[in-house]
């Protein structure tokens, strides 16, 4: 069983990636989700710059450009997003493996066949079970269509189930029936791996009090679970979408008041605080109320490289408490090494 943590390709959360240990490492399988933004080439150029120094030498990074838009940024046969991915990270030396769609057609596929070809690292098939999805189950038909378009096995694919976003019980139940439904449908063609995967962060962190800890209950680690129980094959991989909202996200305006997203064991604890003293320094005291407080693990800043950060930061330790970017890594960082942690010796996220 491995962690795939779908996570926006961003500069904290490369961050993350970046720092951690060896054997959270071994554990994940990380897919990288490009953020739309008007200048599509700068959106590529600097996440294939932040992979290159984030992703560990040997890690295979999984990456979904499906939310940008199909313009051209090569000149040739076959200039979008993939293609423009696919030759810059194989040039710095990362390997690639490309998501997919069974909707896709065209260009978009003709560029997923050529970076499958360069990488040689097989394809992932993301098949969306979210509520405003509409894509569906894909048919017999549609994979064999896409199969042999990519020219692969399917013992070269990994398949990701998204269920998208779960934000209370009702939905929770029904997504993972749907998960259950489409893992039976889908599980006789042998894929490399198979995942379910839901989000249940919310969008944002407008509406939590400030000054205090609030809980949010990991509805996603649920439903995965609800999955295994109801699945009787091979239990799946565990996907969530780390800290944030599957949604992606609208370009930020202003500061962020200073927070923390922690995860523990059934829920994440999240920490925002009012803007009281100069800078963020108002992160300091956040810092130092989450470190005495009970969500504090027993292994402290050992935990993960943001656990590190978040202690140092409590103590003073640093002549700054950091920004939004910073507080994500860290937040991230933590997750992923307490997830990872947890299918490790406990089997279940």
């Amino acid at each position: 069983m491995a962690y795939v943590p779908i996570l926006k390709g961003k500069a904290g959360e490369l961050s993350a990636l970046e720092h951690v240990t060896p054997a959270v490492r071994s554990y994940i399988r990380p897919v990288l989700e490009l953020v739309p933004d008007p200048d599509v080439r700068d959106v590529l150029e600097t996440f294939c710059d932040r992979a290159m120094d984030a992703v560990p030498h040997g890690t295979v990074l999984t990456v979904d450009s499906g939310a940008l838009p199909t313009a051209r940024v090569l000149e040739g046969d076959a200039g979008g997003p993939m293609a423009r991915l696919s030759e810059s990270l194989g040039l710095r030396g990362v390997a690639m493996c490309p998501v997919v769609r069974h909707t896709d057609q065209g260009a978009a596929l003709t560029e997923a066949v050529r970076a499958t070809r360069a990488h040689q690292r097989g394809a992932c098939l993301r098949v969306s079970l979210a509520a405003d999805s509409p894509e569906g189950l894909p048919h017999h038909a549609q994979i064999r269509r896409l199969l042999k378009a990519l020219r692969l096995e399917p013992e070269e694919v990994d398949l990701l189930i998204d269920t998208g976003a779960v934000d209370s019980t009702t939905v929770r139940d029904r997504l993972a029936d749907r998960a259950v439904v489409a893992l039976q449908a889908l599980a006789p063609w042998r894929w490399r791996h198979e995942c379910v995967a839901a989000g249940a962060f919310p969008v944002n962190l407008s509406g939590f009090p400030r000054g205090q800890a609030t809980p949010v209950t990991r509805r996603d680690a649920q439903l995965w679970q609800r999955v295994v129980k109801g699945y009787g094959g091979r239990s799946p991989d565990f996907g969530d979408f780390g800290v944030t909202h599957p949604r992606m996200p609208v370009r930020s305006r202003g500061t962020p008041d200073p927070n923390m997203r922690y995860t523990t064991p059934d829920d994440w604890q999240v920490f925002v605080y009012p803007r009281v003293r100069s800078g963020n320094d108002d992160f300091f005291v956040l810092s130092a109320d989450l470190v005495d407080s009970p969500y504090w693990p027993a292994t402290g800043a050992r935990t993960s490289w943001g656990d590190a950060r978040l202690h140092e930061c409590a103590h003073r330790q640093r002549p700054k408490a950091g920004g939004g970017t910073q507080w994500r890594a860290w937040a991230t960082s933590h997750h992923l090494a307490v997830v990872s942690s947890n299918l490790a010796h406990f089997g279940h996220p």
